[in-house]
């Protein structure tokens, strides 16, 4: 999978969430920054200590549990995408950390059933693509959604299933994937309007993470530090 962009610093508008919408040809090759990277674990966190709320029906049955200012966020995108007849459908919001040390030890033997004798730093910065660290991982902080475009008649084909690895997927979970249907392409630029005009990023190795206020956010807007720590509940 050739790498795509990182998010660069700026105002939290939805091509500084995902900037190739602008550059879908793929001429621009800048590297992907990875939640794994040490410059994201250096952003400090000033907790906030918002709560986590439940998003309601009108988001998916899931009732996913998120703080209350994504929940915000969420529902100002909701507004505007119901204008066009969709709708966001939310699989999971925020993650124990058992379960997102669970994902992580399951992912990671993958990986190494895939890259066999890896070390153990490129183990950890493989695994990122798919699963954060515990430390700054956005859904143990409340911070991030797993979710997807809906219609009337149910979630609509984005590329890849939610979840698809990048070996699963051959890349395609990855947002800018060249190699993936013009409507789905046309899906993902939507997606990503609504929810970057409402101040969430996007993590570029997964087209269905979106998340505001924790440290992957924080390097990607240039804010001095994050909202949200990790929540144990």
């Amino acid at each position: 999978m050739t790498s795509q962009h990182v998010v660069p610093p700026g105002e939290r508008t939805a091509e500084a969430a995902v900037p190739w919408l602008a550059t879908t040809s793929g001429a621009d090759h800048r590297e992907i920054v990875l939640l794994s990277d040490p410059r994201v674990g250096r952003i400090p966190v000033a907790e906030s200590g918002e709560p986590l709320v439940e998003l309601d029906e009108t988001f998916g049955a899931a009732r996913a549990p998120v703080r209350a200012g994504l929940a915000r966020r969420l529902r100002s995108a909701q507004e505007d995408l119901l204008a066009e007849g969709l709708r966001l459908e939310v699989v999971e919001g925020h993650r124990h950390p058992a379960e997102q040390q669970r994902i992580i030890d399951r992912y990671s033997g993958e990986v190494l059933a895939e890259h066999p004798g890896v070390g153990l730093r490129e183990l950890e910065v493989l695994t990122s693509r798919f699963v954060s660290p515990i430390a700054v991982a956005p859904h143990v902080a409340g911070a991030a959604v797993d979710l997807t475009l809906a219609d009337a008649d149910g979630p609509l084909d984005m590329g890849t299933a939610i979840d698809a690895t990048p070996e699963m997927s051959g890349g395609r979970c990855y947002f800018g994937a060249p190699d993936i249907e013009p409507e789905a392409r046309a899906l993902r630029g939507i997606l990503a309007r609504a929810l970057g005009v409402a101040g969430l990023v996007n993590y570029p190795t997964e087209w269905w993470h979106w998340s505001y206020g924790d440290r992957y956010w924080a390097l990607v807007t240039g804010a001095r530090s994050a909202l949200y720590g990790p929540v144990v509940s």
